[in-house]
């Protein structure tokens, strides 16, 4: 379970990594781990695990991703995800210093 969640978290940043510019990194992987903690969630409540697990659970790859996501959307800064979610083929507006 270990090796997956490591595939899980390495494999997007690396894509993103070779994929994307450098800026728009940090808000494309956040919003990756959003979406792989959400298919994680929905994993094991379709799986029941009983809860005294010993083992890692796909509960804690949830929460990892969570974790990791929240951390690249506070490490991101707030411009870099608007410059995500515009128009990518219409005027930008210029930064004030």
């Amino acid at each position: 379970m270990l090796t997956l969640f490591s595939l899980l978290t390495a494999l997007p940043a690396v894509l993103a990594l070779h994929l994307l510019e450098p800026e728009l990194v940090l808000p494309v992987f956040s919003l990756l781990l959003f979406a792989e903690a959400a298919f994680a969630v929905i994993a094991a409540r379709l799986i029941h695990v009983s809860e005294d697990a010993d083992h890692i659970t796909l509960w804690d790859l949830a929460g990892g991703f969570t974790l990791i996501g929240c951390a690249a959307a506070v490490f991101g800064e707030p411009d870099q995800a608007a410059l995500f979610l515009t128009e990518q083929g219409g005027p930008r507006p210029s930064s004030r210093p």
